[in-house]
């Protein structure tokens, strides 16, 4: 299999992944009472899975960790408040919305990120069709909460 192809279909399956976990976590929230006490057991039980695979791929990977540039931990921070906002607002405000905001924001964020090579991404440049596209997509995904 190409290696594209597996890239595909690995990015395919988190996309999947986003309103399952958008819907699981915040169903735990509305159980406990609590959306960070929900985040908190994510982390935990999404730490442990982390773990698991960094033990079985090799953990000297992590030698590197502390000499890595600061900025870099904010992707940490961007997880968190990921998880806690899904968390919050997929109850009260539907699944289906929530993830169509966070996809519009995804669309943003990776125009200008390729755009201009932000964070060592691969430049690709934000031409007159890359736009069409990408507001097609988010047409697309806009229909899909008016139906």
């Amino acid at each position: 299999m190409p290696q594209t192809t597996v890239y595909a279909l690995t990015m395919l399956a988190a996309g999947i992944g986003i309103p399952v976990l958008a819907a699981l976590n915040s169903a735990l929230g509305t159980r406990l009472g609590s959306p960070v006490a929900a985040a908190v057991v994510l982390f935990f039980v999404a730490t442990g899975a982390a773990v698991l695979v960094l033990l079985i791929t090799g953990p000297g990977a992590l030698r590197g960790a502390l000499a890595a540039p600061r900025h870099l931990y904010l992707a940490g921070f961007l997880v968190a408040f990921y998880v806690l906002s899904i968390t919050w607002a997929a109850p009260r405000f539907g699944v289906g919305n929530a993830v169509f905001f966070v996809l519009l924001g995804q669309l943003i964020s990776t125009a200008a990120i390729d755009h201009f090579g932000l964070f060592g991404a691969q430049v690709t440049p934000l031409s007159a069709s890359r736009m069409l596209g990408i507001g097609l997509m988010a047409a697309g995904v806009a229909v899909t909460q008016l139906a």
